[in-house]
């Protein structure tokens, strides 16, 4: 009991700021609400689930629904790989080099998604960008004149990397802290008993950390799941003829350039949705594990 009363401040603060957003966007996404609604010229005409029924009927939709899920899976796997590695390598080398690896990182992190979508767009510019400048000064001669955001895989591959640079940070922080928890005194029995390092951080190591991997796993299905600034920047808003959409940025089209604000709150109900049953499925499996209690 005493618990709830610590969480209840938290949990009204959560209702008052997300209870009544969400319940506007299912509202909405029961009606036909387009422009001449939202302008007051036409009267609202209730649909139920006719958004949902014309979204889930629109081939469209699926294809986009499986390149989110496969963009975010990549940039999930990307963010953790990049920032356990550092966070390993941050435990064996010096104070000073730690200290420039987490500037570096902090900075990385701490870059606005919109710059830092801009600066990468730069680099990466089929004219004049350094990476395709130093590729055809290494001899890559097909690096010259080479669009990074013409072809729908390698564009998505693009995102993916900015991605992952502006979010392994959050994985290296966290994970470093995990590790920095962990007693010496453990290691050092275990390698006493004859493990390997391999062994080690298998059987020892990642069972302890891994109620911190799950929350940097959660943190980062939800990030990378529900992308928008990166996308729109770098593909100039879904690529050529929409090829690198994903579901955010499909709402905001529909919505916004398309005024029909019910199927796009219909998209964001969607969302909402698949994130949460995603989470909750995560969740489970790792209770499941016993890594979360």
């Amino acid at each position: 009991m005493g618990a709830l009363l610590y969480l209840a401040p938290a949990g009204l603060l959560l209702v008052v700021m997300m209870g009544y957003p969400l319940y506007q966007l299912v509202q909405i996404s029961l009606y036909e609400y387009g422009q001449a609604q939202a302008s007051g010229g036409a009267a609202l005409e209730f649909l139920g689930a006719g958004n949902y029924l014309s979204l889930l009927g629109d081939p469209q939709f699926w294809t986009i629904l499986g390149q989110t899920c496969l963009f975010a899976a990549v940039c999930v796997v990307g963010s953790l790989a990049v920032g356990i590695a550092l966070a390993v390598l941050a435990t064996r080398i010096g104070r000073v080099p730690r200290l420039l690896l987490f500037l570096a990182a902090i900075g990385a992190w701490a870059t606005p998604a919109m710059a830092g979508s801009t600066v990468w767009l730069f680099l990466f510019d089929q004219d004049f960008g350094l990476v395709n400048e130093v590729l055809t000064g290494l001899g890559v001669d097909d690096a010259a004149g080479f669009s990074w955001t013409y072809d729908k895989y390698v564009a998505f591959g693009l995102v993916a990397a900015e991605v992952i640079w502006c979010s392994f940070p959050f994985v290296l922080v966290t994970t470093y802290a995990g590790l920095s928890g962990i007693p010496g005194e453990v290691v050092e029995a275990a390698a006493l008993d004859g493990a390997s390092t391999w062994r080690t951080a298998r059987s020892v190591l990642l069972p302890m950390l891994k109620p911190v991997l799950v929350i940097a796993t959660i943190q980062s299905i939800i990030w990378d799941f529900k992308i928008f600034t990166q996308i729109y920047v770098m593909t100039n808003g879904g690529g050529v003829a929409g090829q690198n959409m994903v579901l955010n940025v499909y709402a905001y089209q529909e919505a916004f350039a398309g005024s029909n604000y019910g199927l796009g709150s219909a998209i964001g109900v969607v969302m909402t949705v698949l994130l949460m049953l995603i989470t909750l499925t995560y969740l489970r499996a790792q209770r499941k594990d016993g890594a979360i209690a």
